[in-house]
């Protein structure tokens, strides 16, 4: 593009109209971002408060004095650090779980020659649409020996459909002459798949990493519906629990020697849930904006 027509773009766009609409953008942007920065910002103020100050300051996003006991008290006890294992272990093996069924389920349905393929894709769809629904899925669960197991946090949602269609889209996108040739030089499918399509995949790879491993982390209706031993809380239940009425039972089992504040207590529990997915986002989001736009083609 030349330097003149350059010129000439920028000089219709350079309008008062398209000024105020850029400024107005900039204006609702920015207190969309304090609104959601400036709640976080104040969780983390509170959870190095004492409890007098959370109490007597409505709103702060700077302690008067810092009080790192709460801190302190919540990795001292066992209880948390179980809760913290648990999800780290339930969300690592959950995740790698999720991935290879939805990758290897989605591989076979993206190849238009399979028997029964429209068949299965429409039994996928139909479950984006109607479920079996709670108790049904509990019962379902229940009779399978799940209950009060860590397989109970994993297997009823071990596929999203609504990824896997995704998946399945990406996978149509690749180039079939790549795939050709790896069979003419001896690959069979799975050869094919391993070494020719998942180096490629990359990007929705971590896509849908990222995703799995956010829902499984943030869960926590599945421990309160299939996990009633305490001792088997994921974090996201502890939080629950903490932030309901029932904190004595989440309580139970802390050293109690140090009663640290109740709401800085609250606080420091969902900093330290939340802190985990903000670290890790900012090194998958290349691949993250990547894999969407690759996975957002449908037949």
């Amino acid at each position: 593009m030349s330097t003149k027509t350059k010129k000439k773009l920028s000089s219709e766009y350079d309008t008062l109209g398209s000024r105020v609409f850029d400024t107005v953008n900039i204006i609702v942007l920015v207190g969309l971002a304090l609104i959601t920065v400036l709640p976080l910002l104040y969780v983390l103020a509170g959870s190095f408060a004492s409890e007098s100050e959370i109490a007597s300051r409505p709103f702060f996003l700077w302690p008067e004095n810092f009080v790192t006991d709460t801190y302190a008290f919540i990795f001292s006890t066992p209880t948390f650090v179980r809760a913290l294992l648990t999800t780290v272990v339930v969300t690592a093996v959950g995740t790698v779980v999720q991935l290879v069924l939805t990758f290897t389920m989605a591989y076979p349905l993206a190849k238009r020659y399979l028997p029964g393929r429209t068949l299965i894709l429409n039994l996928v769809i139909f479950t984006l649409v109607f479920s079996g629904g709670m108790i049904p899925t509990y019962l379902v669960v229940r009779d399978l020996g799940l209950l009060d197991g860590y397989w109970a946090l994993i297997l009823p949602l071990a596929i999203n459909p609504f990824y896997l269609i995704i998946v399945k889209s990406f996978f149509q996108e690749l180039p079939q002459a790549l795939e050709e040739a790896a069979r003419i030089d001896g690959c069979n499918e799975m050869g094919v798949f391993f070494k020719i399509v998942l180096p490629l995949s990359k990007p929705i790879i971590a896509t849908f990493s990222l995703f799995y491993a956010v829902a499984i982390w943030n869960d926590y209706m599945s421990p309160l519906l299939y996990i009633t031993d305490p001792g088997k809380w994921t974090l996201q239940m502890l939080v629950r629990q903490l932030t309901s009425a029932d904190q004595a039972d989440a309580l139970a089992n802390m050293d109690r020697t140090f009663v640290p504040p109740e709401q800085g207590l609250k606080f420091a529990i969902v900093v330290i849930a939340t802190l985990p997915i903000l670290f890790f986002y900012p090194f998958l989001q290349k691949h993250f904006t990547k894999g969407v736009l690759l996975g957002g083609v449908k037949e």
